[in-house]
């Protein structure tokens, strides 16, 4: 089915089979024509059918009996062939159905008018086009014209209405198009469109006066003020299509005017009232100015009107309205009188400079006056920046130059990183000041075989502008090193090597590829010179190996880099050792001994250094007497010191001890074993009923006396920590008695005091207890299982109970 329809009515005529009669909507029935040269056959749609509104037609032409592509008539062979138009082997084209490409609608027309109407629609064969008039053929005329697709009538007539038709069709179908045509005849009607009522307008000003009735066919206008008749002159015009324009109005001219509208239906008039008002003027305008980036500029514009009206201000700049009332924004206006129309630009950027216009308008006349603003800034972006003329260390930069903002450029600055993270950098250029009328410069002190892209920032006596956009990556030249490495050292390893350190050389020094080191060695003393090549800029060692290499042999060492430009500078000789064996002498006069239940003290006699390596100090292994030495524990020494203190030992244990001298190779021989037995451990039970009395600025304490069990070690006396809450520094009493008497300070705080036993085996449990100034005598009384108690002022816990056994004395 074709598709196209008018906006009104449309009629399309198709077929469902290429054989057979299709009756259309119209008049005129449609036949499909078939090919009379091939031999009987049926039709079939194609395996994917095509639609039947499609520009060209495909169907299958099938002999009996058959399913395989079919030749020519006459052939041996039976096929089914597939004949499509589309097909450039296609021997059947049948061609295509009308499809309108331009329609008719609607129309209302004044009598006496003159009207075209066009239709056109598109086929194979190419249709043709005739006319209908309600159902009936439409043939030229003396007011109507029919040229094919075209449709034209002058002076038109009522008898003109009725709905037309326009019909394209060819061998393959018919199409219909269909609108009406409304012919108008109306007397002038002012009720939709008078004449406005009242019509201010400015003295000296225009007023512009429209009078648009409704009518058809179009009404002669005029018009007159009062009862006099106006005629065109230099003042009074009324157009062609009854407008009246009146210039220069003063005083005289206000009044009534009337619009009369007459044609050979009838006649109307409209009447409106013209009050001529004060003219608006700008009393003071805005000035230009010219300001710096950042700056606050004032736009004075001040006005008169006439007072029955209200007065607005317009600010443009360059045409484009300006919001003031814009949250944040450059700009704000003055509201103090209604005259006034001030424009402030605050913290002015570039962009606001240009040409600024306040207008100052009523709803009859305005009146307008221009400032320009020129805002001088930093120069913008450089543009075009171009490298050339690579070199290894320079490069030629040039660029075009840019908006200078009202502000000669001064200088250019050049900057460089190495891509694609890397910070923006100054470089050295030549000549080394860049002229602000400089177009390019040499850039120095690259570095070779190194990716960077460059850039131009422009200055001017106003500060620095923006960077230009970077230039494109480029690399400069291979060189050869021009740096030596650095952090040569070494020393280690196994029996009968050397190993060399040193730190390897990061991309920017490399200068090319290709990178590698160069490394000679020598024994120290000696006049020739090994070199090994090391290959890869990462490298970091070069282990040699010789079995006549003795231990801890100096060698000098030096080493400079090389890459396919050539080699690089030699550093500085450093001294390196060959590794070194474990010490080979024993310490001798090992002595230990049990200083607590948990310590003992070991000395020894020092080994001499040998030329070995360089001695780090000694490893002490101790382990229980009938244990094996596998399970000996080791601490060492952080230097040369030749007595040492060991902890974490069990108490009224015996150990057997030795020592060894130890360097980097690893540790020597051991000494012969000594012997050390700690002592029995510190008593378990804290002092127990602790009382305390303050006597002015002494306080007395006293305990019960510890007596050690069995298997501890004997008492030797106490040790009574003091600490008071207004002075944190915590203070250590020793006695030998179970009483003791301090000094403490004249205060109302409480104080912290703990109490423990001493003896060779260390100290013991400690007691704790808190006592407050205000208390006179009080005493704490010791459970079987004691833990120090909490902070407070009278205390009851797993182990201790505060007991109060005197009142409070008054001090």
């Amino acid at each position: 089915m074709s598709s196209p329809t008018s906006s009104r009515r449309m009629g399309v005529t198709s077929c469902p089979r290429p054989r057979g009669t299709c009756t259309s909507p119209g008049p005129m029935p449609q036949t499909w024509a078939t090919t009379p040269a091939w031999p009987p056959a049926t039709w079939t749609s194609p395996p994917k059918a095509s639609s039947a509104s499609s520009l060209s037609s495909t169907w299958l032409l099938k002999t009996p009996g058959s399913s395989r592509p079919a030749s020519r008539p006459g052939s041996r062979r039976r096929r089914t062939r597939w004949w499509d138009s589309r097909s450039p082997w296609s021997a059947l084209p049948l061609g295509t159905q009308p499809e309108w490409l331009k329609v008719i609608s609607d129309m209302e027309a004044d009598i006496g008018s003159s009207l075209r109407w066009g239709c056109a629609a598109a086929g194979k064969p190419r249709p043709t086009v005739r006319w209908l008039r309600n159902g009936e053929p439409l043939a030229s005329q003396t007011r109507i014209e029919v040229l094919a697709g075209d449709l034209q009538f002058s002076k038109l007539s009522l008898e003109d209405s009725g709905m037309y038709q326009c019909v394209a069709e060819n061998k393959h179908g018919t199409i219909y198009a269909s609108a009406e045509l409304a012919v108008q005849a109306l007397a002038p009607d002012f009720r939709l469109n008078p004449v406005r009522r009242l019509i201010p307008a400015a003295r000296g000003g225009e007023v512009i006066i429209p009078c648009q009735p409704r009518a058809a066919p179009k009404a002669v206008v005029l018009w007159s003020k009062g009862t006099e008749i106006l005629v065109n002159s230099s003042r009074v015009t009324v157009t062609p299509d009854g407008t009246l324009i009146i210039r220069n109005i003063s005083r005289s001219d206000e009044g009534k005017y009337t619009c009369f509208a007459e044609n050979f239906m009838g006649k109307a008039n409209s009447t409106g009232i013209l009050s001529v008002r004060d003219a608006t003027k700008i009393t003071l305008a805005p000035s230009s100015a010219d300001i710096n980036l950042g700056d606050n500029l004032t736009l004075q514009c001040h006005a008169s009107h006439d007072p029955t009206m209200d007065l607005t201000f317009i600010w443009t700049l360059d045409d484009f309205p300006i919001d003031s009332d814009k949250p944040g924004g450059h700009y704000r206006r003055a509201g103090v009188k209604e005259t006034v129309g001030d424009l402030t630009i605050l913290n002015a950027q570039l962009r606001h400079g240009g040409k600024y216009t306040c207008v100052a308008q009523t709803v009859v006349d305005s009146a307008s006056k221009e400032a320009t603003v020129l805002v001088r800034g930093p120069p913008g972006p450089p543009g075009g920046v171009v490298v050339r003329n690579i070199g290894d260390t320079t490069v030629q930069l040039s660029w075009s130059r840019g908006f200078d903002n009202h502000s000669p450029i001064a200088k250019y600055t050049l900057q460089a990183r190495t891509p694609p993270a890397g910070k923006w950098k100054q470089v050295r250029t030549n000549p080394a000041n860049i002229e602000g009328n400089a177009e390019t410069a040499q850039v120095l002190g690259l570095t070779p075989w190194m990716d960077y892209e460059f850039r131009v920032i422009a200055s001017n006596i106003l500060g620095t502008g923006e960077p230009s956009g970077p230039s494109s990556k480029i690399r400069t030249k291979e060189a050869a090193p021009s740096v030596a490495p650095s952090g040569l050292s070494g020393g280690g390893g196994a029996p009968g090597e050397l190993i060399v350190n040193w730190t390897p050389m990061s991309r920017e020094y490399q200068n090319g590829d290709g990178f590698g080191y160069l490394l000679s060695f020598r024994r120290q003393g000696s006049t020739s010179w090994q070199t090994a090549r090391v290959l890869g800029a990462d490298t970091q060692y070069f282990v040699y190996s010789n079995e006549s290499v003795r231990p801890y042999t100096p060698f000098e060492v030096k080493i400079r880099s090389y890459n396919r430009r050539g080699d690089g500078p030699e550093s500085l000789t450093a001294l390196v050792y060959s590794a070194e064996e474990e010490p080979r002498v024993a310490p001798t006069k090992v002595w230990a001994k049990g200083v607590s239940s948990s310590e003992m003290n070991v000395t020894w006699e020092p080994v001499q250094q040998d030329m070995n390596g360089i001695l780090l100090g000694y490893e002490i292994r101790y382990w229980k007497v009938g244990d094996k030495e596998a399970a000996a524990d080791r601490v060492r020494t952080a230097g040369l010191d030749t007595s040492a203190r060991v902890t974490d030992l069990h108490p009224n244990t015996k150990y057997h001890v030795t020592v060894r001298a130890y360097n980097r190779a690893g540790t020597g021989p051991a000494s012969p074993s000594a012997n050390a037995t700690t002592m029995k451990p510190p008593p378990q039970r804290p002092p127990g009923n602790i009382s305390w009395t303050f006597l002015s600025s002494r306080l007395s304490v006293k305990w019960d006396p510890v007596v050690p069990l069995r298997n501890e070690s004997a008492v030797t006396g106490y040790k009574m920590l003091y600490q008071n809450d207004l002075h944190p520094t915590a203070t250590l009493h020793f006695t030998s008695k179970n009483r003791i008497e301090i000094a403490v300070p004249e205060d109302n705080g409480h104080a912290l005091v703990q109490i423990r036993a001493t003896g060779p085996g260390g100290d013991g449990t400690p007691a704790q207890v808190h006592i407050a100034r205000n208390g006179g005598t009080s005493m704490m009384v010791e459970n079987s299982a004691v833990r120090p108690a909490p902070r407070s002022g009278a205390v009851l816990s797993h182990s201790l109970a505060m007991l109060i056994l005197m009142g409070c004395l008054e001090l």
